[in-house]
């Protein structure tokens, strides 16, 4: 059950205030908000992609309303990496307030500013790197190196006068990394013994027993599946897997095949990446798409996005024959990546769709074509030991996760009433190596709708359901000033509800009797005549089809 909302009392000098603004209870949106002394840090400010109760809707936001009016406080953006869970919301927030300074690694800052530049925003920028310092309005920041499923991904610590805080961002702990760069445990064995009074874990693994495997362990499965495939291979993954996209193309080029990257996403992000060297490209591998039609179909693999079947990425316009490559009967299609929670029904759409076309769909269910970026329950054991944290906050993950996170950081010793299970917009206050938790703010989703930010609510998605399952009825009618006589009407039209409209004859005389009903009884309103129609309609409907259609009515006094 959602947390009683209520607003903490005014900070006091020298308090350290916590605010998670998203990332908790959900996969995406993650950001968190830090204040001390009049001052804040934000860290993150990423996106979470809509579900299908969601229709229309192209990203959602976090709520900014806690710190709308206090933009000249906030003293920079920390970004721990280039997700879009991480840093796609960062636009909507500079367009806010465009000289908020950014602070991160050196790909990172490459894939916002890319991002940025459509949006016609140029950012301050700070780039920073593991085993730096910065100082930055009473924040001491520190970064440490962390493995991820992109690189140049960075944990946080922020030490303060109230204490310190040692934020992970998403991380694992792949021994055999495909760049080399492990996540640094003398880094955190160092933090901790210095003292971490509040520890904010990435949870989205935390209910999964063991290790997470190691990327390496993907290539040779990509090796075999390209080796053995007749025709064309298009292998689907998130538009900034690097590292992913790098253990294709040696594929590929062990192969003899060349490669086209598809996807606007796809080419601006691996461009960053090989300019500054996170991408290796073997000579001669990567073609034009458009010159690709040009090679024998066993000598091409295609790199795509729409790994989580979203509706206009590359692989669901295949999947519909509204793109220029028509997949068919010996082609391969490999899904590199993880179903992120709520995308199931659309990739298994995906999947079927490509097995209808003929192709062979060779999935994470099926082949060992993709391991995650995130800590298992083992790894964050072994964090936990070795930062031995006064408080934990677990981040980053649907409730389950943050439940099966708490349960790992009490089984090393950190005691209950040490760990707090928050939510979006729960505030905590640390002093003195305490976090207690001091409000709980009311924040909702922001949606973005084409060109529209945050002007739509939960009842237009209602509204937008309703159409899309229930279907539409109108209904006009014009009546007679006083008598409440019908002169015209009325008119029924039905979109999206599978009866024939000669099924609306046997309740018009109905519609006309309950006007002049009304009527009779003093009721002139033409909203409450309106309103006297959507009933009688409503209830007929229901009880007739077992529907709720949207109703419409219109009435005119003539």
């Amino acid at each position: 059950m959602p947390s009683t909302v209520y607003d903490p009392a005014p900070l006091q000098p020298g308090t350290l205030r916590v605010t998670p603004i998203g990332g908790l209870g959900e996969i995406g949106r993650n950001m968190t908000t830090f204040e001390i002394d009049g001052k804040i840090l934000i860290v993150d400010c990423g996106v979470l992609f809509p579900e299908e109760h969601q229709p229309g809707v192209d990203l959602i936001l976090p709520d900014f309303s806690p710190i709308r009016d206090r933009l000249d406080d906030v003293v920079g953006i920390v970004l721990t990496h280039g997700h879009e869970d991480h840093i796609g919301a960062v636009p909507y927030l500079l367009k806010l307030k465009q000289d908020i300074p950014l602070i991160g690694s050196g790909l990172t800052l490459a894939l916002i500013e890319a991002k940025l530049k459509e949006h016609r925003i140029k950012p301050f920028t700070m780039t920073v790197a593991e085993g730096q310092i910065e100082e930055i309005a009473g924040f001491e920041l520190e970064f440490v190196a962390v493995n991820h499923s992109i690189p140049d991904a960075l944990a946080v610590a922020i030490h303060t006068d109230a204490g310190s805080v040692l934020h992970t961002g998403d991380f694992k702990m792949d021994q055999l990394p495909l760049d080399g760069r492990l996540t640094d445990l003398r880094d955190f064995a160092r933090l901790g013994e210095e003292g971490i009074d509040l520890f904010l874990v990435d949870s989205t693994n935390a209910d999964v027993p063991g290790f997470t495997p190691t990327e390496r362990s993907i290539g040779p499965v990509l090796d075999d599946v390209i080796a053995r495939a007749p025709r064309r291979v298009i292998v689907a993954s998130f538009s900034s897997h690097v590292h992913r996209v790098q253990q294709v193309l040696d594929a590929a080029h062990a192969n003899g095949r060349r490669v086209a990257l598809l996807g606007r996403s796809m080419v601006r992000n691996m461009t960053i990446a090989a300019e500054l060297g996170y991408l290796k490209v073997p000579e001669g591998v990567l073609i034009d798409f458009k010159k690709a039609d040009n090679l024998p179909d066993d000598k091409i693999v295609y790199m795509s996005t729409g790994s989580q079947g979203e509706p206009m990425a590359v692989l669901s316009r295949m999947v519909n024959q509204e793109h220029r490559i028509e997949v068919g009967t010996g082609d391969t299609v490999i899904l590199a990546s993880s179903l992120i929670p709520g995308n199931e029904n659309a990739v298994y759409r995906i999947i079927d769709g490509l097995t209808k076309l003929g192709a062979n769909v060779v999935h994470k269910g099926n082949a060992k074509v993709h391991v995650s970026g995130h800590a298992a329950a083992g790894e964050l054991l072994y964090v936990y030991n070795i930062v031995q944290p006064k408080n934990v906050l677990p981040v980053h993950g649907e409730y389950r996760h943050l439940v099966a996170n708490q349960q790992l950081a009490m089984q090393t010793g950190v005691p209950e009433e040490n760990t707090i299970l928050a939510e979006d917009g729960t505030v905590i206050d640390l002093k003195d190596g305490v976090a207690t938790v001091v409000g709980q703010l009311d924040l909702g989703f922001v949606y973005v709708d084409g060109s529209t930010v945050g002007e739509i609510t939960d009842a237009d998605l209602k509204d937008r359901r309703i159409l899309g399952e229930e279907g539409f009825i109108s209904i006009i009618l014009m009546v007679e000033r006083g008598t409440g006589k019908v002169i015209v009407g009325p008119e029924i039209h039905a979109r999206g509800f599978a009866e024939d409209d000669k099924v609306f004859d046997s309740i018009k005389p109905k519609i006309v009797a309950a006007v002049a009903e009304a009527v009779q009884n003093g009721v002139h309103d033409q909203y409450a005549l309106s309103q006297v129609v959507r009933r009688v309609v409503g209830r007929w409907v229901n009880t007739s089809f077992r529907r709720r259609p949207m109703i419409v009515p219109l009435v005119i006094e003539a």
